[in-house]
């Protein structure tokens, strides 16, 4: 028999800790254990109720969430999953070791059903993280390396990713040397969060990063990211690739997918185009890494000691959609090399 997952809920409102208590426990395989209004009350009910899962608000009093979080994840490695309203504090709280993200609902929305769907989705899965650091080993400064291309707009670099990702992507990106061909990129994320993200990315590495717009053109030094909510294609027109964005139906449970965007890939640019697919739970993007292989692209899968969580990955390394699957910090320069041998 499954034990049923112990969740602790810290958020300062007394209303919203009922809200999502009364929620949850109409979930399946979910035990509310208890409520604590902010991290110091909660520090005590953690070795007191040694919870499987907490949920967690960034803006407390007394101290913030993602204080909390530095100070919580090296002592205690228990998933957190951010319940919080749309902020760029999300991220901080990402890099700080949560697992995942939820924005707070409207609590004008008695029911909260899709809410609470969702939330018990990211428990599960939080529940079953291994808390690894990538970057333990990092060296303060690394080389980057560097590519001279020629006519490198013909080629595109296409990412995708999913629990774990934010960070994981962030550790590849800000590894790679600018000049690369164009990076088109898919981490699943609500609308609103996806801008957020873009524009955090934008300011911390030497990119031009964007949220995807229809009629944009991927090009070298630019990485676009999906919008959330919307299917992200690519196109080949006169020559060069551009940005479609079309259609709202989820296709291997998400809007936007990883297999969307690989097998427009696959399709627009065949064999001058390189496929990644990072952390995430589920299946998105191993087929569509399959179609890329089989029209001459190069993959790359991230391996299982240094993944969040290892289902995407895993997915396409089963079907043989991956030629060479590595650890994160392994990746970039891998690509490097790729293109430098072309």
């Amino acid at each position: 028999m499954v034990n049923d997952i112990k969740v602790l809920i810290v958020d300062d409102s007394m209303f919203f800790r009922e809200y999502l208590s009364e929620g949850l426990k109409k979930q399946n395989g979910i035990e509310v254990v208890g409520f604590a209004k902010d991290p110091y009350e909660a520090r005590d009910l953690i070795l007191e109720l040694k919870p499987d899962v907490i949920t967690l608000d960034v803006n407390m009093p007394r101290m913030s969430g993602i204080d909390f979080l530095k100070k919580l994840i090296p002592q205690y490695p228990i998933p957190v999953v951010v319940i919080s309203s749309a902020s760029t504090n999300i991220f901080d709280a990402l890099d700080a070791g949560a697992v995942d993200f939820l924005k707070k609902p409207d609590i004008k929305d008695k029911d909260g059903t899709v809410f609470f769907k969702e939330l018990a989705i990211k428990i599960k899965i939080s529940s079953q993280v291994k808390y690894i650091n990538v970057r333990k080993d990092e060296k303060s400064n690394f080389s980057k390396g560097s590519t001279d291309i020629h006519d490198v707009d013909k080629y595109i670099i296409a990412m995708g990713a999913s629990t774990g990702g934010t960070e994981a992507l962030f550790d590849v990106i800000k590894r790679l040397p600018v000049n690369l061909p164009g990076i088109v990129i898919v981490q699943h994320m609500p609308p609103v969060f996806t801008k957020m993200y873009a524009d955090r990315l934008n300011n911390q590495t030497d990119f031009e990063v964007k949220e995807a717009e229809n009629g944009d053109l991927v090009k070298k030094g630019r990485i676009i990211i999906a919008q959330g909510g919307i299917q992200m294609f690519v196109v080949k027109r006169a020559g060069e690739y551009v940005i479609k964005l079309s259609g709202t139906e989820k296709r291997s449970g998400h809007c936007p997918s990883v297999d969307v965007l690989f097998s427009s890939v696959a399709e627009a640019a065949r064999e001058k185009s390189v496929g990644v697919l990072l952390t995430g739970m589920g299946v998105d993007g191993a087929t569509g890494l399959l179609e890329m292989k089989k029209k001459g692209a190069y993959t790359i899968g991230q391996d299982e000691a240094t993944s969040i969580v290892y289902g995407m990955p895993k997915a396409a390394f089963s079907i043989g959609a991956v030629m060479t699957q590595l650890p994160l910090l392994d990746i970039p320069g891998k690509i490097t090399s790729y293109f430098n041998k072309i």
